[in-house]
């Protein structure tokens, strides 16, 4: 069934206190997504972010977020008050979060939070501990530990700590417990406010597309808690690290530094801490979407020390076995891959064989070559078109960019010669939902046509990423208006018997806006 969706990370949502969060905005932007007749949310990994607050690089793969926490929900619960919350630094800007700000100010918040909560008496936090036992502990004596360390990354922690199941880390345990509730006190907030968002998101027929990176962080839970399924030494430093080798972008390569699998013993336990992962990243979503698909056929090892990625190796994964061990221990596997990049014959193999849908990203079409596999008309249906994803300039910016040739073919492509670039942006918009690309996924940067100061990520770069934010009111009732009209338009609104938005609901300009840009659509489809 034909559909389409919106990218944006929770921490762009406009809410109080510095950064996006499941407060009520997030519950509006929710109803903006029904309105705009959109079925799915896809969003960033949800974990919480360490140095260079990338979530791609988080301290947990099971964890969320204590930056997404809702504080006015907490306020309602009587654990803060509003003036508490107020009288903290965000920053100075509703665009861009300030993280250093959120840093200084969150957890002390958090902690006034958790000293005033009855959780001895709370039974759904009992139950909560339970249910999550298998992951829950492990992160939050880690958390504990690494505070008592001074924030050291735990493979240059005292060697019996190092030990996950040693008898000094069962003794950290019980001298840590206050710190350790602390952190499970916010696992307990964060999950509990999240469901009831997703859960509300469902009701309103919106299904939510999570992001799973295939590698831990070095500085992790999930490394430090089972350093057996990662090629570490005996001294638990990596023995190669991930990355990509040199191309046309990068001529040292891509250091990202993940310490690796070690496929062979993941096997000889049936994949089982792969099972939990998914089967965990499956409550949380509706659908995932796995980063870096290729590295389960093959993945490129770079010694451990290197300062570039210049000499590494290819070695080979566990490609599909592993994805028939997720098949029989999880009911419904609903995957996107992340397939872009330069993909081998047994990728593509993979790939066709798994079923799962792969990436198509518009930005990649238009090269001197004129013959890009991601041009619209060489898709198979089954496939996400997106015309650009959180690590690509947004849309406009892009255009804006683009010289010579290519910006020559784009325009070619999308009959847009002589309009404003906001036109073409939207003209490129109406090719991904116009595609046979069964889900169309479109950054909410591009339908407000902004440039490159709302890019969310520029890869190998630190500072200025994961920053941009929503404003209130920026997505206007004539936004959602022409939003719904596009999807209609090219049969991707889930079926309705009446629309959301009305015509006659509309304020009087917002119709002549809306009527003019339908002429102008149909004027277009007849010259083409």
């Amino acid at each position: 069934m034909r559909a389409s969706g919106i990218l944006m990370g929770i921490s762009s949502i406009p809410s109080k206190y510095g950064i996006g969060c499941f407060s009520k905005e997030a519950y509006d932007f929710v109803d903006q997504l029904k309105m705009a007749g959109q079925q799915y949310w896809q969003i960033l990994p949800l974990g919480p972010t360490g140095y260079g607050d990338s979530p791609y690089q988080s301290v947990s793969t099971f964890a969320g977020n204590p930056y997404f926490i809702d504080l006015e929900t907490l306020i309602d619960k009587k654990l803060l008050t509003k003036e508490e919350c107020e009288s903290c630094d965000w920053g100075g800007s509703e665009s861009y979060v300030d993280y250093e700000k959120m840093y200084l100010s969150r957890y002390k918040l958090l902690r006034k939070a958790y000293e005033r909560a009855d959780l001895k008496n709370d039974p759904d936090y009992m139950v909560f501990l339970k249910k999550e036992k298998d992951w829950l502990l492990d992160y939050c004596l880690f958390m504990a530990i690494k505070n008592a360390q001074n924030g050291k990354c735990w493979i240059d922690w005292p060697e019996e700590l190092k030990d996950r199941h040693s008898k000094a880390v069962k003794e950290a345990e019980k001298e840590l417990a206050e710190e350790v509730g602390f952190y499970s006190f916010q696992q307990y907030c964060f999950t509990t406010q999240w469901n009831k968002l997703k859960e509300y998101a469902n009701e309103k027929g919106i299904q939510i597309i999570g992001d799973v990176p295939i590698y831990v962080a070095l500085d992790s839970s999930d490394a430090w808690a089972n350093p057996e399924m990662l090629q570490f030494d005996e001294d638990y430093n990596p023995k190669a690290v991930a990355g990509c080798p040199p191309d046309a972008f990068s001529e040292s390569g891509q250091l990202w530094g993940n310490p690796l699998y070690d496929w062979k013993k993941l096997k000889k336990d049936n994949y089982g801490w792969w099972v939990q992962r998914m089967s965990h990243s499956l409550k949380l979503y509706d659908v995932v979407r796995i980063d870096h698909f290729r590295g389960f056929d093959e993945y490129y090892a770079i010694p451990y020390g290197d300062e570039t990625a210049e000499n590494g190796e290819w070695e080979k994964g566990p490609g599909m076995e592993l994805f028939r061990a997720l098949h029989k221990e999880i009911k419904e596997l609903r995957v996107i891959a992340e397939d872009l990049g330069f993909l081998t014959e047994s990728v593509l193999e993979m790939l066709k064989e798994s079923g799962f849908p792969g990436m198509k990203v518009l930005q990649f079409a238009f090269d001197g070559s004129e013959d890009s596999s991601y041009l619209p008309y060489k898709y198979d249906s089954n496939c996400v078109v997106y015309t650009g994803t959180h690590d690509n300039e947004t849309t406009k910016g892009w255009l804006e960019n683009l010289q010579g040739h290519d910006l020559k073919f784009v325009r070619e492509y999308i009959n847009c010669y002589e309009q404003p670039v906001n036109d073409c942006v939207w003209a490129l918009i109406r090719t991904a939902l116009s595609s046979v690309a069964e889900l169309a996924i479109i950054p909410i940067q591009d339908y407000l046509c902004l440039g490159n100061e709302a890019r969310m990520n520029a890869p190998s770069t630190l500072g200025d990423n994961w920053k941009w934010r929503l404003t209130k009111n920026q997505i206007s009732e004539t936004t959602l208006y022409h939003m719904r009209e596009v999807t209609r338009i090219y049969g991707r609104l889930a079926k309705e018997k009446e629309p959301v938005i009305a015509e006659e609901s509309k304020p009087e300009k917002e119709k002549t806006e809306a009527e003019t840009e339908t002429k102008a659509e149909k004027k277009e489809r007849h010259n083409e």
